[in-house]
């Protein structure tokens, strides 16, 4: 057994190395990365890449996951009993906009995943069944309690993607947003502004869909 003590996840090394390898995996691709090329972005050895992530496919784990966190890390900010409608919705919709005020790490981070959706590694799909799928859940049992519905349903699942959808924009379309109106996104006052309106917004839905219900009742 090695008496050499682990590595201390939060060092200045490791993470510059992290940073290095998100944005080379980020504009090339987990083929097309090679760690001679993290380590010479990073300044760094090789080695440091094996003694920190073990090798290629850990430091590309971790490039993934770590910066901004996995879906199911949100859950807690919505799915409390205790919440009013309104402030679950702030809670939902913090998850995405405190993230994009760390701005081109988040960029890096959303085109990381962009290149995983379409260039798999295994990665994307452990993220949907590990993370997503358990968000989309918690956030439908939150919707059902605040419609009064026991039963889930297609039109609950609507909405919950509905719900989602517009933060998720905010990453997916950026480039968008700079181009059209730049102003929107432009500052963390903005986003904060962006975030209330996706509040206020999602509160519709809800009314929307307790109305809907309430016709075809």
């Amino acid at each position: 057994m090695s008496d050499q003590p682990p590595p201390n996840q939060n060092s200045e090394p490791r993470q510059r190395l992290l940073h290095a390898a998100l944005r080379c995996f980020a504009e090339h691709g987990f083929e097309k990365t090679s760690t001679r090329m993290i380590a010479d972005a990073a300044q760094a050895n090789v080695a440091a890449i094996k003694y920190y992530f073990g090798d290629k496919a850990g430091v590309y784990r971790a490039a993934f996951i770590e910066p901004m966190g996995q879906p199911h890390d949100d859950i807690k900010l919505f799915d409390d009993p205790t919440m009013s409608l309104e402030q679950a919705l702030h809670g939902l919709y913090s998850g995405f906009i405190e993230p994009l005020k760390l701005g081109e790490l988040a960029r890096q981070c959303t085109k990381l995943h962009m290149r995983e959706m379409v260039e798999p590694t295994g990665l994307w799909q452990e993220e949907i069944e590990g993370g997503i799928a358990p968000y989309q859940k918690a956030l439908v049992k939150v919707l059902c309690r605040h419609l009064g519905i026991k039963k889930v349903d297609d039109d609950v699942q609507r909405l919950a993607f509905s719900i989602v959808a517009q933060g998720v924009f905010l990453y997916v379309a950026h480039d968008v947003f700079v181009a059209v109106r730049p102003s929107l996104v432009s500052s963390s006052k903005a986003l904060d502004v962006m975030g209330e309106r996706f509040v206020m917004f999602a509160r519709a839905m809800v009314q929307a869909e307790q109305m809907r219900r309430k016709k075809e009742g």
